[in-house]
């Protein structure tokens, strides 16, 4: 019963917080509401679970603040029926939030530890459209079709142009990119025919992209 109190005040205190920036979208609220924050953070961490602080998970990885998670799917708008790609899988809190607002969610992470993790919190909570696979980012899904949304959480150097041409006419993509100073700006591109209209959004915490697949984790 503590446990439960804890997640719902919990989550209470994030809607707080996200609506005093402005984000009130009813279906979005409802399902990070269905999708307890709590089982996808280390037991260490299970009271910061809804605070807006990076938590850190294995493989050397992390978990963005819960503010922050929201805000990106927030700005991604994400409607039912579309088709997602996200790259970064880590916890897989964001991929299961995902997985209510879509039709189809492809995730990809380097490493296969955090994938299995993920992969048994989606299943705990019945969610069977979401595909995880192990496979390196670069590059997006080559061969996999067009997606109406696509969302990476690991950082490039400049947008990646052959990842946006994998969105549909009127799809999204949110990208973190390295800038000069070593920061991270969040980024959104939107396609519209074969024009991409950018707009940087807010500084994100990100770290770059690790090539390819790791061999050991």
């Amino acid at each position: 019963m503590k446990s439960a109190m804890l997640e719902k005040e919990g989550f209470a205190a994030l809607v707080l917080r996200l609506r005093a920036e402005g984000i009130s979208d009813l279906d979005l609220l409802t399902a990070v509401e269905q999708t307890p924050r709590s089982k996808f953070v280390p037991p260490l961490f299970t009271a910061q679970a809804y605070s807006s602080h990076t938590i850190p998970i294995e493989c050397g990885a992390f978990m963005e603040g819960a503010d922050l998670a929201v805000r990106l799917l927030d700005r991604l708008h994400v409607k039912p029926g579309q088709r997602v790609m996200e790259i970064g899988t880590g916890s897989g809190f964001i991929a299961a939030i995902l997985g209510r607002l879509a039709e189809r969610v492809v995730s990809i992470d380097r490493y296969k530890t955090l994938l299995s993790a993920a992969q048994t919190r989606l299943d705990g909570f019945g969610i069977r459209n979401v595909v995880l696979r192990q496979a390196d980012g670069s590059n997006g899904l080559v061969g996999e079709g067009t997606f109406d949304r696509i969302l990476s959480t690991a950082a490039f150097p400049v947008m990646p142009r052959g990842i946006a041409d994998q969105l549909v006419s009127g799809g999204i993509l949110l990208a973190p990119l390295m800038t000069e100073d070593g920061g991270c700006v969040m980024v959104r591109l939107t396609k519209t025919g074969s024009r991409f209209d950018r707009e940087d959004l807010f500084a994100v915490p990100y770290l770059p992209l690790t090539p390819k697949i790791a061999s050991y984790l």
